[in-house]
């Protein structure tokens, strides 16, 4: 599958699509555990500060400061040196008693809470942490300072985040896999039909969408579509027998018919209005059977069942075979008829079938090519394929009937007022398919080009 369709694809798109969702709702959610636990814990840090300022408070009111000054020493003591507790108790002049840190923070209140740097050069991680303590102002105007040092809690934080972050990336890269998982498996599964459907369109009627054992949604659609399918062909069917049992039925009294009108006018007759008129009779006649031969002759081409003869020839042979048929007719219109082989190209084939529809191609070109135009004829070599490419200066076809051109019995209005049957191509296109060929309509800017490329035998021409 090509990366450019599937980056292209519907599937991609609902995929990014709930992926974008999905991470928005993961980041909201991960927002509020961070959110909760972060409040969580900055609650449980001030509630902590109050409830030893409470207990430093009775203290001082039952011992006074020698009490309250025992009790901060005890509690410094008692604590790690790396502990996270912040004391600090000074006199009404603001001169330090008794604590573990040498002074006031420097930064102004809020709502009675100081945040500060706190610097722990005399501690195992020197540096400066980030701290909170709140001031308590004790009788005698004596103040008390209680905090503690929340690097840890700030770790704990970045901590969280790094983790959220990295659900949150894990989330987007598990969710991308899965949606690129899922949408490959849908699309291959669409490619199937989608591939089907192609071939359908160029002509392999008898293509079906596969089916699994699954009978999920998408064996439904295909059945539905395979039922259709089979519909269609049957009507199909049933239009082309009865043009083809038409043809059939009505060639063998027509041939009688013309034969009679020919022994008629293989006697004498005396009057010469009743002579001209069988005339046209035969020519009518002769009209109405080749109608129905190219009909029979076509109906035998699509269902495959002519028997064909195919061997290796040379393409350039027998495009200068088809230019030399026709060069008297164009000469009689003073039309320019040349033919140009760039690369000598062998095919397998059968060749008065390709003989045929090569003819009806110039026969075409000659025949819509205004007096003093151009025809040209040109063989050319691809990878796989021989190309024979039939261009005119003349109306062209315009691009809304390329396709309509090769049904039966269709004309363009171009070619309305000009002698044919609008069997043409149809014989054209038939033979082209069971060659296993394309067939490609072209703009000439004037005229068109009509290219057909069969498949080439390798390596066995030399230029």
């Amino acid at each position: 599958m090509n990366r450019s369709n599937f980056l292209a694809s519907s599937t991609f798109r609902l995929t990014l699509l709930y992926v974008v969702l999905f991470t928005v709702s993961v980041l909201l959610l991960f927002s509020f555990i961070y959110w909760s636990s972060v409040r969580y814990m900055a609650i449980q840090s001030d509630a902590a500060i109050r409830t030893e300022i409470q207990a430093l408070a009775e203290r001082y009111e039952s011992r006074g400061v020698p009490g309250l000054r025992r009790l901060i020493l005890d509690r410094i003591t008692r604590q790690q040196p790396t502990g996270s507790s912040l004391y600090l108790l000074s006199d009404p002049l603001g001169r330090p008693i008794v604590g573990n840190i040498s002074r006031w923070p420097q930064v102004a209140p809020k709502d009675g809470w100081f945040n500060f740097n706190l610097d722990t050069s005399d501690r195992d991680e020197p540096g400066l942490h980030p701290a909170r303590a709140r001031r308590f102002q004790l009788t005698g105007g004596f103040q008390l300072l209680v905090g503690q040092d929340i690097h840890e809690l700030k770790s704990a934080q970045r901590r969280i985040i790094t983790a959220l972050s990295w659900g949150v990336i894990l989330t987007v890269l598990l969710g991308l896999a899965g949606g690129f998982f899922i949408s490959r498996k849908m699309l291959t599964r669409l490619e199937v039909i989608n591939e089907t459907s192609q071939r359908i369109i160029a002509g392999e009627l008898d293509q079906r969408v596969p089916m699994s054992s699954r009978q999920d949604e998408f064996d439904r659609l295909s059945s539905n579509l395979n039922q259709m399918l089979d519909q269609i062909q049957e009507l199909m069917d049933g239009i082309r027998q009865v043009s083809d049992n038409i043809a059939h039925d009505l060639k063998t009294p027509l041939f009688r018919l013309r034969q009679k009108l020919e022994s008629l006018t293989s006697g004498t007759s005396p009057d010469p209005a009743a002579s001209l008129n069988l005339q046209d009779a035969l020519a009518e006649a002769d009209r109405l059977l080749n109608l129905f031969n190219a009909l029979l002759r076509i109906a035998r081409l699509e269902s495959e069942s002519a028997r064909t003869i195919k061997r290796s020839l040379p393409l350039s042979d027998l495009v200068r075979d088809v230019a030399e048929l026709y060069e008297p007719l164009s000469d009689e219109k003073h039309q320019h008829l040349s033919v140009n082989v760039q690369t000598p190209v062998a095919i397998l084939a059968d060749r008065d079938m390709l003989f045929q529809a090569l003819a009806n191609l110039v026969d075409n070109a000659v025949k819509y090519t205004p007096e003093g135009g151009y025809i040209w004829l040109t063989v050319t070599a691809e990878a796989s394929s021989g190309v024979v490419t039939v261009c005119d200066s003349g109306p062209g076809i315009a691009p809304a009937e390329r396709e309509k051109v090769f049904q039966r019995f269709y004309r363009a209005d171009v070619s309305r007022s000009t002698p044919g049957n609008g069997l043409g191509l149809s014989l054209v296109r038939a033979v082209v398919h069971l060659h296993n060929g394309k067939l490609a309509l072209l703009d000439n800017d004037p005229g068109l080009c009509i290219q057909v490329a069969l498949p080439r035998i390798l390596n066995d021409l030399k230029p």
